[in-house]
């Protein structure tokens, strides 16, 4: 798991409606997720990937996606990924630091926010007040 993720402490699982054999195999042979050291989850039922709202209908496959869920089992944060488009791990780590931010400190997180900087009221009694 990425050592930014771990220090956060998250849970990481990839999920797709590929059979566990191909988890194996692409596993086994893509040198990218030869050091793969989170559960890769196969959804043949289409169960998982439905409940989160991002099966394509027509081609039967998970479209790519990322979700937070909360420790209440909550999704926190969905990100859709055009097919041709890469996830940014980056992006990822921002967003659980904004999310347990704004937990710890009962604070949002404006835009292009970033870990030390202050985060913003998000009291609507006090919203163009301040």
């Amino acid at each position: 798991m990425n050592p930014y993720l771990k220090a956060l402490n998250c849970e990481v699982m990839s999920i797709s409606t590929d059979s566990v054999y191909a988890h194996k195999v692409f596993k086994e042979t893509s040198p990218s997720l030869k050091n793969v050291n989170y559960p890769m989850v196969s959804d043949r039922t289409h169960h998982i990937s439905r409940a989160y709202r991002v099966l394509d209908e027509k081609s039967g496959a998970a479209v790519r996606a990322s979700v937070f869920i909360d420790p209440n089992g909550i999704i926190a944060a969905k990100l859709i990924y055009p097919g041709e488009v890469g996830r940014n791990l980056h992006e990822h780590v921002r967003i659980m630091q904004g999310i347990q931010y704004a937990k710890q400190t009962g604070k949002g997180v404006p835009a292009n926010w970033q870990p030390g900087q202050p985060g913003i009221n998000s009291d609507p009694n006090l919203m163009g007040k301040i």
